[in-house]
């Protein structure tokens, strides 16, 4: 039985490690999370927001999703876009998901991530 996500995995090119720890840690507020030293020998890097992961792996020929992506909500979307923009991020709002805001913003390696909040969080 599924109980829940217990992490979301996105690739990465080889290299890139300080970028995304720039971008996962100041722009998007995670905290990095060490990765098991025999995964660790691998590269990449791990994050975490209370119980949200996202991992990063390495891959040798890496080539952004165009359409997938991980849904991460967030509260007060508002203010969040805006701490994302302050930091250089793009932030695309799309209003095509009903009773949500929401907005995308890509990595700096070209992940595509979507932030949303419902419309009334408490029903």
């Amino acid at each position: 039985m599924i109980a829940a996500v217990d992490h979301v995995q996105l690739a990465a090119p080889p290299g890139t490690e300080d970028a995304l720890r720039a971008y996962y840690v100041d722009t998007l507020g995670m905290t990095e999370i060490p990765k098991p030293p025999a995964l660790a020998a691998r590269g990449g890097c791990w994050f975490q927001a209370g119980p949200v992961q996202l991992h990063l792996g390495i891959e040798k020929d890496f080539h952004p999703a165009r359409k997938a992506h991980p849904g991460l909500r967030v509260v007060d979307i508002e203010t969040y876009a805006e701490r994302l923009a302050a930091r250089g991020a793009t932030v695309t709002w799309d209003s095509d998901l009903p009773g949500h805001r929401r907005f995308y913003s890509h990595d700096p390696v070209g992940n595509r991530l979507e932030f949303l909040e419902p419309d009334h969080p408490f029903g």
